[in-house]
């Protein structure tokens, strides 16, 4: 059997759907055992390998990790601009091409050697994007095909993301030439233009995303000269360090019983975890998105309510998720359901070398924890509950010890999605960002046309029933949430964030006196 770290095991692993119902300890045990036997790859050796050539490297067992994630339909990251000025022009050229000069993850393409089932970046030595155009017609066109009765009221905007979030240029047959980042640009009535970077999980968390944006717009506002003269500037190298090359030494570590038992742990959790119910477990999956808006009034008031508990937005977000999830199921009073939470948080100021916002590539880890939920909850009882639960399991540096059972376990799931419900590959309720994008630009972005923005990842293959990305743009609160369709439909979904909407405004406005009602 191939694992999704390119390395043959040796030995048939248990079918992990087996232990749902057992009670003997001695079989859990075993379990374990063979989940972390030798053949379990040395995610340290996977980074360390190089590629022929001073302009490459072997992906990192992390990145390796989002090569198969993609693939299924997960991780594929598109920044969406709304804009008054054809992009299409020198001076956006100009700006990508120094963005790929100044950051060799841009201008790298994707290797893969059948023969060892391996990944590896090439990293080409001058930049290569070109601008995809796409005129009227041919936008109303793609716009006409994605408008069914469940996108009537959906903006072409809005749309074109979800569109582009579907657009899966590594799936299938890999060669050299997998590019790692594209650009398109469509346009729509009344002089407007809808400007896509598309780009691979594996160089572009969402930390590089928002750095990718805010490069953009502030070279935009550059000067001709200025920019022309910039685009010649190339920064030599290959892509930046895989995530496991710079971890500080002993953070990760683990000895064999305790990977074991925690592996056993979460794999044997996750089948008595809550999934918000399946509308179609069968069909062809797609990525599409619903927006939760909040004005700056409410938004002050949740955050204020964070605040004054030491606590981050991410844990208000989960726990209004969950309370939300809850209450659609109509459970009988005090019925306690379990549900899995997924927290992102960004490592690059904890490794060695430290790495600043504008190192590019992918440096997340995950944290997931359950909760139980019996309806009637606080919202800032559960957002606490949740918070601390997260940041327990981040100052015992499990974010860090965890990733290589994580990726191990994510990958199983890729290879047999039998062993999650219905084949759904939900690995939890929902997914947070530990810390809140905030962006204060907005003159910047009017003053080069850009009048809205979305940013977010595809979520069809593994991932959570909702992905939230999270971001406070000139105070309001802005999430991209992201779901798989039609596993979910787009009305159950909306009507879950709308839900999340009124109970993070009630709270923000009566500090969570009461409890939440459905």
């Amino acid at each position: 059997m191939q694992n999704c770290y390119g390395k043959r095991f040796t030995q048939q692993l248990p079918d992990l759907q087996s232990i749902k119902y057992s009670n003997s300890v001695h079989q859990l045990m075993s379990i374990g055992t063979q989940l972390v036997s030798p053949s379990l790859p040395n995610t340290k050796e996977m980074s360390t390998q190089t590629v022929d050539g001073p302009t490459g490297r072997a992906v990192g067992a992390t990145e390796n990790s989002w090569c198969h994630a993609v693939v299924g339909g997960t991780g594929i990251a598109v920044l969406a601009i709304l804009t008054s000025r054809n992009p299409d022009s020198p001076r956006l050229r100009n700006a990508l091409h120094k963005l790929q000069n100044s950051h060799p993850a841009l201008r790298s393409r994707l290797h893969y050697t059948p023969a060892s089932k391996t990944f590896s970046f090439v990293t080409s030595p001058s930049p290569f994007i070109q601008i995809k155009s796409f005129n009227l017609s041919a936008t109303s066109n793609i716009l006409e095909n994605l408008h069914g009765p469940e996108n009537r009221n959906v903006a072409p905007f809005h749309l074109i993301l979800e569109h582009e979030l579907n657009q899966n240029s590594w799936t299938g047959s890999f060669s050299t030439h997998n590019d790692m980042f594209f650009t398109s640009a469509y346009a729509l009535p009344g002089a407007k233009w809808v400007l896509v970077l598309r780009l691979h999980a594996a160089v572009c968390d969402r930390t590089t995303a928002v750095s990718l944006l805010r490069e953009l717009l502030t070279l935009m506002g550059e000067e001709e000269e200025e920019m022309e003269w910039a685009s010649q500037q190339v920064k030599k190298g290959e892509a930046g360090s895989a995530m496991e090359d710079v971890m500080p030494k002993g953070k990760a570590k683990k000895t064999l019983w305790a990977r074991g038992i925690d592996m056993l742990g979460y794999s044997v959790n996750s089948f008595r975890l809550t999934n918000l119910k399946f509308k179609d477990a069968k069909s062809p999956r797609s990525t599409q998105v619903v927006r939760l808006l909040i004005n700056p009034d409410d938004t002050h008031g949740i955050l204020a309510g964070c605040k004054g508990r030491g606590i981050k937005l991410c844990g208000a977000l989960g726990a209004a998720g969950l309370i939300a999830a809850h209450n659609s199921k109509c459970y009988a009073d005090h019925q306690k359901k379990k549900y899995g939470v997924i927290t992102l948080t960004d490592c690059r100021s904890t490794l060695e070398p430290p790495l600043s916002n504008h190192n590019f590539g992918f440096y997340h880890s995950a944290v997931l924890n359950t909760h139980a939920i019996k309806g009637g909850e606080k919202l800032w009882e559960l957002a606490k509950k949740l918070y601390t639960s997260f940041e327990n399991y981040k100052n015992s540096n499990r974010h860090l010890s965890d990733m290589a059972d994580l990726n191990f376990l994510m990958c199983r799931a890729m290879e047999n999605p039998g062993l999650t419900p219905s084949s759904s590959l939900r690995t939890s309720l929902i997914s947070v960002f530990e810390d809140t994008v905030i962006d204060d630009s907005n003159g910047q972005q009017k003053l080069v046309g850009a009048d809205d923005y979305m940013g977010c990842a595809s979520g069809h293959g593994i991932a959570p029933s909702i992905a939230v990305f999270d971001t406070i743009r000139d105070g309001w609160l802005d999430c991209v949430c992201v779901y798989p369709w039609p596993l979910h439909s787009r009305e159950q979904m909306q009507e879950l964030v709308d839900a999340m909407k009124c109970i993070l405004v009630d709270a923000g406005k009566n500090n969570g006196d009461e409890p939440i009602k459905p």
